[in-house]
Formats: C-alpha cells, structure tokens, sequence
C-alpha cells in the first residue's frame, strides 16, 4: 500500500530477506534522511531510495544511530525484534555491570539456595565447578560454557534450563548438537530428572508434547521455519552443544542457521571445549550468537590489543570455563614420534611438492585449490598408496580428492607405477608395533587417521587384534562402539576425529591413542583427545598419546601451525593445560581445515624444499 506523505509510520524496522539482516523502510518524505542514516552503519545497502538493508549485529550495536531521527515517534518497530533489541540493551548493561566487577572467590559465586533454584525434580549430582558454572551462567541471562571436554558440560546444561524453568523463564529446551552427542543427552536426562524431559529427535516421530527437542546442525538449514515456530510457540532456551561447529558465522550454513534462529529463543546458551580453534574470528562468532550486537564487540576491543593475557582477563567474566586442571585428572602423556619416510617415499612427496609448486606463487586467495594439495601432501605423507585411490564419498567435504593423476612418463607416474612394491607405510608399522606393545599389557588403543582408505588399511595390518572401525560410512556406529568397549579380543578402535571426535566417552575401556596423522584443525584435535581423558576416571589411570609425524613434511607444517593455535587458545582461555599442548616431547620411533596462516606456513614449506 503506498502512504501518503506525512501518514503513517516515517520509518518501520522489521528483518529482512533472513533474519541476519534488519530491513528500514522509510516515508517517501525520508528517503534524503534514509541516505544520512545509512552512513552510519558499515554493512548499510540501500536496496531502493525508501528501503535500506543492515546486517542485524551491525544494527544493534549502533541504535545510538537511530536517535537522530526526526520523527522518533513515529518510528514502528517489527514486535520480534523490538524484543530482541530490549533483550541486547538489557544484556549490554549486564555483560557491562560483570565486566566491572573484580575477580570474586569460588566460595562466593555458590549461593545455599541452588538446590532451591533446582528444585525436587533435580537429581543429578553436581560438583563443585559444575555448581559455580550453573551460577555464573544464570546470572548472565545468556551465557557459554567454554569448560573442557569431559567437564560434564551437558549436565550444566540441563541444570541451567531446569533452574530457568523452576523461575518460570522458559518451558522449552531446543538442542543442537552433532549426532553423536545424542547418546550422552538422552542419557544424562534419565540421570538427572526425577520425572525425565520428553525428548523428541527432530524427524523421528515428532512428538508433539516435548518440552525438549534435539536436532544435528547438518539437517538444521532445512528446519528453520519449523524450529522458528516452536521456540516462540512457548518461551525456550535455545541450546548449541559443540558450539565450534558455527565458528565461521554467518559465512557458513550452520553459523547462519543458528544465527537465524537465536532471536527467537528466550535465553541463549553455548556449549563448547574449543570456542577458539582458528584464532579470535571463532570467538567473536560465538559471542556474536550469545549476545547479538554487544558479544562480537567485546572481543574485537579485547583481543585486538595483542595482549592476550589482558584479553582473557577481560573476556573471563563473559564465560565459564573448568580447566583440565580442575578436573583432578591424572596428567596425560602426549608424544611426538618422527618417523623417516622410505626412499620411494620420499621421492614421491618431493615430486608432489616439485608437481605443485608452481602454484605457490600468486594463488594465495584460492582456497578450494589449495585445500586439495593439502590433502594430497597430508596423504603422501601418511602412505604415498592413498594417491593412487584418492578419497571415499564418506570423508568429509574438505577431504574429498580424486585419485592423483600424474600426467604420463612423468617422474611422478614413475616413481607411483613402482609404489605397489613398497608401499607400507613406517607409521603403519610404528602404529602396529604400539598397538602389539600395548596388547601385550592388555590395554586397547584408539587409533586416528584423517583417511578413510588409511583406516581400511589399518583394519587389516591390525586385523590380528580384532579391530572395530568407525567412519562416515559405518551404518552402526554404536553397535561398533559396544564391540569396542565390551569385547575383551576388540583391542583396536580405528577412526577418524572428523567422525568420533566429539561426543563418545570411551576413558572406562581405553588410555593409549594413537595419531598415524593429523591435519591442521586445532579444536578436532583437542575434542578427540578428550575422547579417553575425561571426567570419572579411576585417579591411577595412566593416559598416554602418541603423534606419529613424518620427517621433513607437511607434518611438520601442521605441528607448528597446532602449536599456534593451542598457544593462542589457552592463553585467551588462560588455560595453560591447552598451553602445554603447543610444545610436545618427542621421542624416537620405535618400529583440511585451512586459514590463511596455514596456507602462508605451507608455502614457507614449498619454498624451503625449492631452494
């Protein structure tokens, strides 16, 4: 309907296309003042002379913007986001009033009445560092919980929303988390209800009473309208459980659904051991969903600096955070193994390197490109064999490369078409020695490759041990991990961090893990660690890691490129168990996830081998 000048609203402010970005509509009459505003606001794109998009971030962190409007009184605000501007100025005031306060004793942030805040339909035991978690995190209305994997982060999760529910605040529990997190959820809510939460997991049988519901982040693209209804349906927290997983914001598909989703929830809370696996980006998005317009900010103005040790003074209040320390947890033995390639081997990879360098100068921006060589060098490194036959359909996206093809008589083909005499790997046979060597005491072995042709292979250098494999591909993912954890001739766990990285607890039946390789994501390193060091175990257990590492090859690129990240992540978190991390022992054998950093360490690499 076209307004006539000077009736109706001068200005409506509502979402747009998405519910990123915050549409301004003006009067015909405020076009000229719409121009003015728009210079304001950094993302501002005015899609006709009376209509002006602005990412929503960008919105609520410059409201002072609007207040030079003319006509303020007849500005009309979309009521779902007028709430969610009083909600961000609310939780302005308190992220401010938290950030003034000084650093309080433990003793004091845990008050006599949290079993009262609980109430009788609570059950669950809690420790010490989960009762003060708890606290912290209602009395910042939204929160993230950035202890360790293993913490019993989940639990602090389902007490936070049974606290909010005793208070009335919400009724609802939407979770999103990765499939395998499944088990511990459903678990944990037996464990901790007197009269357990109905779950329902979103598209089986959706059942229409749940107060809780859970879905996986690959399907929630495809679900926001639905999920959009049921959290403003009736008043919901609105849950992210491995909360790295929407690290990249609204530049990828499940940082851009959660986004969507996050104004519609009543309280927003993140779950996550590795909130900063690639730097301070990964931060500013998680807060970013936490506090939308304020939360992003706040780690602009902290981290930019360089300080991080004022950084993470400054940020702490923002978070929660139980440190591996705290744990009680006996210390894990992490290595590193060089392991030297074989002639062949060896030839291979530098051909690989001489094939590729010619686009190690001047394809910096071409990542697509760069993440596949990355691949092939990772592979190279591991078994040269893994070139002839590329990737499967059931590696992740990032590790998907056809078999190589070595353009005829060159000496590439060459050296590939002799491979089959000579191609088991030393880390295939230093992972077999380990795995004989702990079989010997008894003990089972999680073995990690990136590959899944690597862990085929495995299955059968192994196969004397009566390994169980998991993977994309597996159909019974949990049938495999029974067989692992209960079967006294199951000694071996063969896998990759992409798949079983998060979400398992297998620290009851394993203590020795093994990386044949690793690539260069910081935060599926640290979650699969954590996979057999974790809360509950027996206080004499001795943990041990193994890292087995080629000798002058992108093995040594990704080793660096980890240490820095670690080093970044535990000093912002101010952990120094992360810390640790960056700088592991080594010791002599015995038998994709790219960013500019990495592909700037991998071009040192290629123009070392060059000179």
């Amino acid at each position: 309907m076209t307004m006539e000048i000077g009736a109706g609203p001068s200005l409506e402010i509502g979402f747009g296309d998405d519910a990123l970005t915050a549409r301004l509509h003006v009067r015909k009459d405020r076009a000229a003042d719409l121009r003015r505003l728009a210079l304001r606001f950094q993302s501002g794109v005015q899609r006709a002379p009376t209509i002006l998009d602005v990412e929503l971030d960008d919105l609520l962190s410059n409201l002072r913007a609007l207040q030079a409007w003319p006509e303020p009184e007849t500005v009309h605000w979309d009521a779902q986001l007028a709430n969610l501007v009083r909600d961000s100025t609310a939780d302005a005031g308190t992220v401010a009033q938290q950030l003034a306060l000084t650093a309080q004793p433990c003793a004091e942030l845990v008050p006599d009445d949290l079993n009262e805040l609980l109430g009788s339909g609570w059950k669950g035991d809690l420790t010490s560092f989960q009762r003060r978690d708890i606290v912290k995190l209602l009395s910042l209305r939204h929160g993230a919980n950035f202890s360790v994997p293993g913490a019993g982060k989940t639990r602090v999760g389902l007490a936070v929303f049974q606290a909010l529910r005793q208070r009335g605040e919400v009724e609802r529990l939407l979770v999103v988390g990765p499939k395998s997190a499944y088990e511990s959820w459903l678990y944990e809510n037996e464990v901790c209800f007197s009269s357990p939460l109905r779950i329902s997991v979103y598209g089986k049988d959706a059942d229409p009473s749940a107060n809780a519901m859970i879905i996986n982040y690959e399907r929630l693209d495809g679900a926001l309208e639905i999920l959009g209804s049921w959290l403003t349906a009736r008043p919901s927290l609105l849950l992210l459980d491995e909360a790295h997983r929407m690290k990249a914001g609204s530049r990828g598909v499940y940082g851009s659904a959660c986004l969507a989703l996050g104004p519609r929830a009543r309280r927003r809370l993140i779950l996550t051991g590795t909130p900063a696996p690639n730097g301070a980006k990964d931060l500013e998005n998680l807060f970013g969903f936490v506090w939308p317009g304020y939360g992003r900010q706040k780690v602009i103005q902290a981290v930019g600096g360089g300080d991080l040790a004022k950084a993470s003074q400054v940020l702490r209040p923002l978070f929660t955070r139980t440190t591996k320390g705290e744990l009680g947890l006996p210390a894990v033995r992490t290595v590193i193994k060089p392991v030297d390639m074989p002639p062949l081997h060896n030839e291979i990879y530098e051909a690989l390197l001489g094939r590729f360098s010619a686009r190690a100068t001047g394809s910096e921006a071409d990542f697509l490109a760069w993440g596949k060589i990355t691949v092939y060098l990772l592979m190279a490194a591991t078994s040269p064999a893994l070139l002839h036959v590329g990737s499967t359909r059931y590696e992740p996206l990032e590790y998907q490369v056809p078999p190589l093809q070595a353009p005829q008589g060159s000496q590439l083909s060459e050296l590939l078409r002799d491979l089959p005499n000579y191609e088991f790997s030393p880390k295939y046979r230093e992972a077999l020695a380990i795995v004989e060597a702990n079989a010997a005491q008894g003990r089972k072995t999680l073995v990690w490759s990136t590959f899944i042709r690597s862990l085929n292979t495995l299955e059968r250098v192994l196969r004397k041990f009566r390994p169980t494999v998991v993977h994309g591909g597996t159909e019974d993912r949990e049938a495999e991990i029974a067989r692992f954890r209960n079967d006294p001739d199951c000694l071996v766990l063969l896998s990759n961090p992409a798949t079983l990285g998060e979400g398992i607890s297998l620290h009851q039946h394993c203590h020795d893990a093994v990386y044949v390789d690793r690539d260069f994501a910081a935060g599926r390193f640290l979650q699969s660690l954590d996979r057999i060091h974790r809360l509950g175990m027996d206080p004499e257990t001795e943990t041990r890691v193994t890292i087995l590492a080629s000798k002058d090859t992108v093995d040594d690129v990704v080793q660096q490129r980890l240490a820095q990240k670690l080093e970044f992540m535990g000093s912002v978190l101010d952990d120094p168990g992360v810390k640790q991390l960056a700088d592991l022992d080594e010791e002599p054998a015995v038998g994709g996830g790219l960013d500019v950093a990495d592909l700037q360490a991998l071009m040192g690499h290629f123009r070392a081998h060059a000179s």
